[in-house]
């Protein structure tokens, strides 16, 4: 996964008001923590940060006062009336080599058995370990014939190369269900019924 670079600024303002502000100038505020390091606030360019946070697990090369490190979002706080307006982002400062714990989300390709089935996503994240440097952006399962009441399991899923589950393996991703068809009511139910109006 390539880089996304950001420049930010450490901030010295906390509260609502200091908050309201740095979003009035299009910046968004933020937290980045790690490695046993005292927590920094920063303020961040809020449209770029947008953009790069489109990405999944996107990895942020962070030009903090002249100093660069790399993080990845671990928690963001959208506008809820809003779209497009972040509130807050916290982001965890991560090392090239080191293994973390991420959700990357599972996509389906391929159409199921003919019928009226359904697709359930129990799970539209799968919890995965990689390097940071190497986070997979999604993973890709085939529903391909499936029928009525197969199952596709965490260990059924193709990972990348360098991941591995973070989760148990037999835990159920996606299933297949057959649709329920509404049942007509008896003919002498519906004569009843209207007898009774």
């Amino acid at each position: 996964m390539p880089e996304v670079k950001l420049s930010a600024e450490t901030r010295t303002e906390f509260g609502k008001g200091a908050a309201r502000r740095l979003r009035r100038e299009d910046k968004v505020p933020g937290v980045l923590y790690g490695h046993g390091a005292e927590p920094v606030h920063l303020s961040l360019p809020g449209h770029d940060l947008l953009l790069a946070l489109r990405t999944p697990n996107v990895l942020i090369s962070l030009d903090v006062d002249g100093k660069t490190q790399l993080a990845i979002p671990k928690a963001v706080q959208r506008d809820v009336l809003r779209i497009g307006i972040l509130k807050h982002v916290d982001l965890l400062l991560v090392r090239s080599g080191e293994k973390v714990t991420v959700e990357i989300p599972v996509h389906t390709e391929g159409e199921l058995a003919p019928g009226s089935n359904l697709l359930e996503h129990v799970l539209s994240t799968l919890p995965v370990e990689a390097e940071a440097t190497h986070i997979p952006s999604e993973v890709t399962v085939s529903i391909a014939g499936l029928e009525a009441g197969a199952s596709i399991l965490a260990k059924d899923i193709p990972l990348p190369a360098g991941s591995t589950l973070a989760i148990d393996e037999d835990a159920v991703v996606l299933q297949v269900l057959a649709a329920q068809a509404e049942e007509a009511p008896a003919e002498g139910a519906a004569d009843d019924a209207a007898a009774e109006a």
